[in-house]
């Protein structure tokens, strides 16, 4: 099954100053298919000739098409001057209500400084 839509998303700057990679609270706001809140934390680096990286892990809490419940997703993201790859998906065994079960992927649009997403998901 596929559910898209929309998200809002704010990263918080953390302060780390001697660890060698930068760290961001992650608050989103989903709405279509995914109606609730995201909350996680990020850690990233960049380094001088644009090679970045990050990793993150969401807790979403809210509705699946409906169903009620809540569960966690993995992110890793990658770039460099010649390729990018970005990562989503659910943490197999974190769902919980109705949303017990639950697996799939998660891929992100950004188009105009706006984000989407499409989750393929098995319930």
């Amino acid at each position: 099954m596929i559910a898209t839509g929309t998200f809002e998303v704010d990263l918080t700057p953390q302060e780390d100053e001697a660890a060698p990679a930068g760290r961001m609270v992650i608050n989103k706001t989903y709405q279509g298919g995914l109606a609730g809140k995201g909350l996680g934390q990020m850690i990233s680096k960049r380094t001088d000739n644009g090679v970045a990286v990050y990793f993150a892990i969401e807790e979403f809490e809210g509705t699946l098409k409906g169903r009620a419940g809540t569960f966690s997703l993995l992110h890793n993201g990658n770039m460099s001057a010649e390729t990018q790859s970005l990562n989503i998906s659910v943490l197999e065994g974190s769902a919980s209500g109705d949303l017990a079960g639950l697996k799939g992927a998660m891929r992100i649009i950004q188009q105009d400084g706006k984000h989407s997403y499409e989750l393929d998901f098995e319930l």
